[in-house]
């Protein structure tokens, strides 16, 4: 059992999910429902993953928790187009954002590769 707060991943996709909170205040309220919603699930589910799975007793367990985080992140990736694409975000947030979200699925891989 891991001290999942003491992952730098766990850290990383925290903090993403924070800042995917923030921009997502200034959708439309229509999109409450819809985009927003889906957005702070699919941010959030990346280091509920990590939590849980560092939780398990085994590392089979670990690994299959950071693959459902693996593919909440590719949710991510393209909820953010969607929205860069909407107009709801623009250039620079939308290439910020991007950017700490591949640094985050590059810790994913990493670390799924590294659990044995």
């Amino acid at each position: 059992m891991r001290d999942f707060k003491q992952l730098s991943i766990w850290q990383r996709s925290h903090a993403l999910t924070l800042k995917i909170y923030k921009h997502t205040q200034t959708y439309p309220k229509n999109e409450l429902f819809g985009l927003t919603s889906q957005m702070r699930r699919s941010a959030s589910s990346i280091p509920t993953n990590i939590a849980e799975g560092s939780g398990r007793h085994s590392e089979a367990e670990m690994k299959h928790f950071l693959v459902i985080a693996r593919g909440s992140a590719s949710e991510l990736e393209y909820q953010l187009i969607l929205s860069h694409d909407l107009g709801y975000l623009n250039e620079t947030v939308f290439n910020g954002l991007t950017i700490e979200l591949n640094e985050v699925q590059k810790m994913i891989y990493t670390f799924i590769r590294n659990v044995k």
